[in-house]
């Protein structure tokens, strides 16, 4: 209970900061992205398991991740307020700039053969490679799934399964219809490529 008050008035006071900060300080890119290492790490590792790794991101996602977040299509208390007075322009040198970045490497162990088996399996009744890719490195508007971060993914699907998460219909529709212990064995296999 004490620990979830410190992190509830901490996560306030970041927040507070981001906010009286952005408007004010946030003028070129290189502003905006440092108000970003905030949550997302000044080395790239988010200083929240549930927040995601966007250093190496798919430029596409970020993008449209940072769109949906401004018209409200994604929710989230601290994303929108940052982000709604980017324009177009800065959403898209935002994506690139962390696009370019080399993803970074949380050190979290491979999946024991068992789960991976049955992530495997999984992912071919879902067909996650069909967007995703072979290596879960995504492509364009499709995000990178190797190596976020377990706590992260493990979160968005159920995000995605109680419409908490509602701006990809489609994957909510696909984490439904898909039974919760493969979902666990695809987040701890993913993690751990």
């Amino acid at each position: 209970m004490v620990s979830n008050l410190i992190w509830m008035v901490s996560r306030g006071i970041l927040l507070g900061a981001l906010l009286s900060a952005a408007p004010v300080l946030a003028q070129s890119i290189a502003e905006k992205v440092e108000v970003c290492a905030g949550c997302h790490g000044q080395d790239g590792k988010p200083v929240d398991k549930t927040i995601p790794i966007i250093w190496g991101q798919q430029a596409g996602y970020i993008y449209i991740q940072l769109r949906d977040f401004k018209r409200g299509d994604r929710k989230n208390e601290i994303m929108q307020p940052i982000v709604s007075s980017f324009e177009k322009a800065d959403m898209m040198a935002i994506a690139e700039y962390f696009a370019q970045k080399r993803w970074p490497e949380l050190g979290q162990p491979r999946s024991p053969k068992n789960v991976a088996q049955r992530a495997l399996s999984a992912e071919h009744s879902v067909g996650c490679t069909g967007c995703h890719l072979e290596q879960f490195q995504g492509d364009g508007t499709v995000p990178r799934l190797a190596g976020q971060s377990q706590a992260y993914l493990a979160k968005t699907i159920a995000d995605f399964r109680t419409g908490a998460r509602g701006n990809n219909p489609g994957m909510t529709d696909l984490m439904r219809a898909t039974s919760a212990d493969d979902l666990a064995a695809l987040t701890e296999y993913l993690a751990g490529l």
